[in-house]
């Protein structure tokens, strides 16, 4: 990994971590055993095929996570968004990861060391039993986008992706701006279609008076009506 060592996060002691149900004497077993990362926007945490050294959680920041398929072109499999997990399924299943991940922003990891982390869960079943729940939550979902993008049209794949970016990072505070920049190009990818029927069909939307765009930013205008052309596909 590329390492601004010393980088300020709080992932172990968040409020809103797991880990902040942990006695206190496996937190600071945990905090001996971790580093904190900082990476600027567009940098790559971890490539396709590298193996885990431990268990990353993302503490600030944006990531996406993709596969590189026929002719190099990139299909986004999941968003990040803090304080969650990213390549902890080949964490757990001691395999190489299979997707790149790469930062939407500047961001920062913390990376909790696999052996310490393997310890503790041994000895608190709570924590297990939350991490298996995170695993088979993100399966369910990543069965359901499968289908999704072999199924549905590309108004209803692009209708998907605009509502999971809403789901994964919210909206200001107008209740209608998506606090999340992709591009034209990630759009198309987490679309899984071209990058010109990706522009086309934004377009097409904001004509509808269902989006508006300006730049990178997305409003929702039409919620129910984003919601029913996902639905119908």
């Amino acid at each position: 990994m590329k390492a601004y060592k010393n980088h300020v996060c709080n992932c172990i002691d968040n409020s809103t971590s797991i880990f902040g149900r942990l006695p206190k004497s496996q937190v600071d077993f945990l905090r001996q055993h971790h580093s904190c990362i900082g990476y600027k926007k567009n940098e790559i945490i971890y490539r396709e095929g590298d193996k885990p050294t431990g268990l990353i959680s993302l503490s600030e920041g944006k990531v996406k996570l993709f596969k590189e398929g026929v002719g190099g072109r990139e299909q986004i499999v999941r968003l990040a968004k803090p304080v969650g997990f990213i390549g902890y399924r080949a964490l757990f299943a001691e395999e190489n990861y299979l997707a790149t991940a790469i930062t939407l922003e500047n961001s920062s990891v913390c990376v909790i060391e696999k052996d310490a982390l393997f310890e503790v869960l041994a000895s608190n079943s709570e924590l297990t039993m939350i991490i298996l729940k995170s695993l088979a939550t993100e399966l369910g979902f990543s069965n359901s986008r499968c289908v999704t993008l072999t199924q549905k049209h590309v108004r209803g794949r692009l209708a998907e992706s605009i509502l999971v970016l809403k789901d994964t990072y919210g909206v200001e505070d107008d209740n209608k701006t998506i606090k999340a920049l992709l591009s034209r190009e990630d759009l198309a990818s987490l679309s899984n279609m071209t990058n010109s029927n990706a522009i086309r069909t934004l377009s097409t939307f904001a004509q509808e008076k269902v989006i508006e765009i300006d730049g990178r930013k997305i409003k929702i205008l039409d919620l129910h009506q984003l919601e029913k052309i996902s639905e119908l596909g």
